[in-house]
């Protein structure tokens, strides 16, 4: 498994892991064939399967996700890229 899918998995885990450090994010979003670009006002602008979306970087871009809201925001944007991962039983 590629870390980009263990990210994935790690980002839809149950119960929510709020370990997942924002370069694994990155590193998702670019290993699913996505390209990130970081704006002037500390945003990531990610474009992924035809769609594109801006997130707050988080200061020192080494911090770990914490906030329920930042992952919400990030599997929403992965399950509207239909790239969520299937749930196995």
């Amino acid at each position: 498994m590629s870390h980009a899918q263990q990210t994935l998995k790690q980002l839809f885990s149950h119960p929510t892991s709020h370990n997942i450090h924002w370069r694994d994010i990155v590193h998702m979003f670019e290993g699913l064939g996505g390209t990130c670009d970081e704006t002037k006002h500390d945003h990531l602008k990610v474009k992924l399967a035809g769609k594109e979306m801006s997130f707050s970087i988080p200061k020192g871009g080494n911090h770990a996700l914490s906030s329920d809201d930042e992952i919400g925001a990030i599997r929403h944007f992965v399950k509207d890229c239909g790239l969520a991962p299937e749930k196995t039983h």
